[in-house]
């Protein structure tokens, strides 16, 4: 009828990382095809998992004693504090859930060992419990699909980043800094690529942890007072990972303490070094390990938009800085999206494609047969 108003397209997006910190939760209105800008975000929750099931999800992410009964009750925990995250940002932003199209909740990984044979990843999950607790459509499991037709499953964000950051007369590049760091390259008309390069903050976690008590390096400053030991940093780079030529995806499988320690004892570093220099060899291994993949697989790129929590770490984003100078190295809060918000915003824009019929994954980067429409529905009603 003239004169009533389009019904507005509103998705909660979900999202909870490698780093194992809980959950991030976004509103999200997105505006009609091929408008700038194609969405704006109307409201951000986030929930700090409780200790107990952060333990259990990290003890998850390795076999162990009744491991699939204790998935299930994780599932249903990381459900309801997704929950709590759903309501948070409805309220924030004044929206009758009735209003909200889809949530596309992520879930937490647990394994992720993609291959052309046998290959699978797992994200813990309880959608059709969320779709109960909420009264909202889910959309969720949007990794598998891609695994299915040959690709890795991972990263996912750049279509995403496509979208959002992509510019068509120049090259840009995109850095989401979560637990593991994957880089995107977006080249001119559309052109995209990118790949897992290694760890970011599930070992910077994990290490000050341990040394500290605290989970995490509030904006790299106990790191920033220690110094780099060429030594160590010589045993960290030689994970055949690094060298492997992408599509290529990792995460916790890899990544993890057994990893961390084995090359501490190779280099006799506990030993010899102080925490804190262990700390900085980490953060300059994340640094290095992105300046060696973007010179190598760059498009050319005068500028580098870095998302995710290791964009608050100002210590990693002064080392990515002198790495890849004269590129310039900005959050991605100066180019229209909050750096701790890319990722969840991600999930709410694969929902939005799933329930379009949209492709999500990009093949270049997975490895895919093609390209593949990403997650399955559960719906509330």
């Amino acid at each position: 009828m003239v004169g009533l108003e389009p019904r507005r397209e509103l998705f909660v997006g979900l999202m909870s990382g490698t780093s194992l910190d809980g959950t991030d939760g976004v509103a999200v209105e997105f505006s009609a095809t091929g408008a700038t800008p194609p969405l704006r975000i109307l409201a951000h929750a986030r929930r700090s998992f409780p200790a107990a099931l952060r333990a259990e999800l990290a003890a998850l992410n390795q076999s162990g004693a009744d491991e699939i009964h204790r998935a299930a009750i994780a599932a249903n925990a990381l459900a309801r504090e997704a929950a709590a995250v759903v309501d948070a940002v409805l309220r924030s932003a004044a929206i009758d859930r009735a209003e909200v199209a889809a949530i596309g909740a992520h879930g937490q990984t647990v394994r992720h060992r993609p291959g052309a044979s046998g290959g699978y990843t797992v994200q813990l999950n309880a959608p059709a419990l969320l779709a109960e607790l909420t009264g909202i459509d889910v959309v969720a499991d949007f990794r598998s699909r891609d695994v299915a037709s040959g690709g890795q499953g991972a990263p996912l964000v750049p279509a995403f980043h496509r979208a959002m950051f992509g510019k068509p007369d120049a090259a840009v590049a995109v850095l989401n800094l979560g637990g593991i760091a994957n880089l995107t390259m977006l080249g001119p008309g559309g052109i995209v690529a990118g790949f897992d390069t290694g760890p970011a903050n599930v070992l910077l976690d994990l290490w000050c942890e341990r040394s500290t008590g605290q989970t995490f390096d509030t904006a790299g400053a106990w790191g920033s007072r220690g110094a780099v030991d060429p030594r160590l940093l010589d045993a960290l780079l030689a994970e055949p990972y690094f060298a492997a030529v992408p599509p290529k995806s990792t995460g916790r499988d890899l990544f993890n303490a057994a990893w961390l320690d084995a090359r501490l004892d190779r280099a006799d570093a506990c030993a010899r070094l102080r925490p804190e220099d262990i700390q900085s060899t980490l953060a300059e291994l994340t640094a290095r390990v992105v300046a060696e993949a973007f010179s190598a697989h760059g498009n050319g790129a005068a500028e580098l938009i870095v998302c995710g929590g290791g964009a608050r770490n100002a210590d990693l984003e002064a080392r990515l800085g002198r790495h890849l100078a004269p590129v310039a190295v900005v959050p991605s809060d100066l180019r229209g999206l909050p750096a701790d918000q890319v990722e969840a915003t991600a999930f709410a824009w694969l929902a939005r494609s799933f329930l379009g019929r949209m492709p999500g994954n990009v093949p270049a980067v997975t490895g895919a047969a093609g390209a593949r429409i990403l997650g399955a529905l559960y719906p509330a009603r």
